[in-house]
Order: C-alpha cells, then sequence, then structure tokens
C-alpha cells in the first residue's frame, strides 16, 4: 500500500495530465453526441411540418382508357402558395395537346394558396382512345415550387412518361364498381315501384277462386269412384 502512494505522489503530474486529457476527450465525445441528437430532432421536426407535393397518372376504375392527373401532398405538413409550370420535354403536337387538356383545370393558372397534408386534387381528364401513339410518346415536365408552414422555400421538378401507359389493361369491372351499380339500379327499381311508374307482376287468389276451386273439389269427391278413376 505504502508503494502504491508513493508511485501517485512521484507521477501526480503524469496522472493529472492524463485524466485532464480523457475528461477533455470524453466532454468532445458528449458535446459531438449532442450535436447529432439536436440536428436528428432538427430534422424530425421539418419532416413532420415538410410538404411533399407528388405528381401521378390516374385512371377512372371502371374505365382505363379514360386518364387525369392526381396532384398529392404526401408530407406531413401543408404547402402553401404552391405554382405549376407544366412544360413538354418530348412529343410535339400530340404532347401539347395532350398537356392542355390536363392543364384546362384553373389551378394549373392560379396555384393553390393551401394544400393541406394527405388532400389531392385531380386535372381535367383525357382518353387515350384518341391517339394513343402520339400520348403514350409524350413526356411532360411538372416544375413546382411551394412553401412549408415554417416558411421554408421548396421547388423541383416532376417527369411524367406517358410510355407507362402502354400495355396496361383490366380484367372485369372493379368490385367496388360493380356494387355500386348494383344498388344503384335497385334504387331506381324501388323508386319505380313506390312512385307507380312500373307496377308489380303478382297473381292475386282472390275468396272467389277459393270458392270456385273448393266447389269444383266437391263435385269431383262427389262422383262415384270409377268414374273418378276415369276423369
Amino acid at each position: 500500500m505504502t508503494e502504491i502512494l508513493d508511485f501517485l505522489k512521484q507521477n501526480s503530474e503524469a496522472l493529472t495530465v492524463i485524466f485532464t486529457a480523457v475528461v477533455t476527450l470524453s466532454t468532445v465525445f458528449y458535446a459531438i453526441l449532442t450535436g447529432l441528437l439536436v440536428s436528428e430532432t432538427r430534422k424530425m421536426r421539418e419532416v413532420q411540418t415538410e410538404p411533399k407535393i407528388h405528381i401521378t397518372i390516374d385512371s377512372f376504375e371502371f374505365a382505363i382508357h379514360i386518364i387525369r392527373l392526381n396532384i398529392q401532398n404526401i408530407g406531413l405538413g401543408p404547402a402553401s402558395d404552391l405554382q405549376f409550370e407544366p412544360a413538354v420535354i418530348e412529343g410535339g403536337e400530340p404532347a401539347e395537346k395532350l398537356l392542355g387538356e390536363f392543364t384546362e383545370s384553373n389551378f394549373f393558372k392560379t396555384g393553390l394558396r393551401h394544400f393541406g397534408p394527405g388532400q389531392n386534387i385531380y386535372s381535367t381528364y383525357t382518353q387515350t382512345t384518341e391517339d394513343f401513339e402520339g400520348k403514350s410518346s409524350s413526356i411532360l415536365s411538372f416544375k413546382l415550387s411551394y412553401k412549408s408552414a415554417t416558411g421554408k422555400k421548396y421547388t423541383e421538378e416532376i417527369i411524367l412518361d406517358m410510355s407507362e401507359l402502354k400495355g396496361r389493361y383490366q380484367l372485369g369491372k372493379p368490385s367496388l364498381y360493380a356494387i355500386a351499380q348494383s344498388i344503384e339500379k335497385m334504387q331506381k327499381d324501388i323508386g319505380h315501384v313506390v312512385s307507380g311508374f312500373k307496377r308489380v307482376k303478382t297473381d292475386v287468389y282472390s275468396s272467389d277462386d277459393r270458392r270456385v276451386e273448393r266447389e269444383e273439389m266437391e263435385k269431383r269427391f262427389a262422383k262415384p269412384k270409377a268414374q273418378r278413376e276415369n276423369s
């Protein structure tokens, strides 16, 4: 024990330097770790208030040849002052015509002042049965600019390649659409019956019919057995 104390006394300055170095390195490490945690917290907060605009090609369930643009805010925060700058990248006149059909919706010109998280809005539609080759060869561009709730500005460009439409098909009718059609038909039939526009076809069995049937049975059983068997 005495030897240990003598060693500590003789090397106290060196041990102090080593201890100070360890404390300094620990402090630097914790400072770096704290900085990383603060950065991650800031990013998480931004994600919770950050909008993200998405544009896709969408078709009607009951007719896949009728398409439109689906503009969505897939972010967690609202977007404000959303502006669109549509343009044709490839496709010539058919692409210009297609872009004109999509952008007939007025919000492409005026923009959207507020676009909430999870909100979506559709453009006007077009039919791919008309000039399919021209439309499917088009490549469109949409430059977007908008702001988040914290005032941060975003600019991005979304490219839509209409060749994705090639090879798409649909078998049968979607279940929800078929159910909706059946319910609509039932409502019309019930409405017609209630209003008297259509009459329910029924066979009415009156008391006179029962009386006539009973009399015929009484006459039949009143005959001798041989006559009943021959009749």
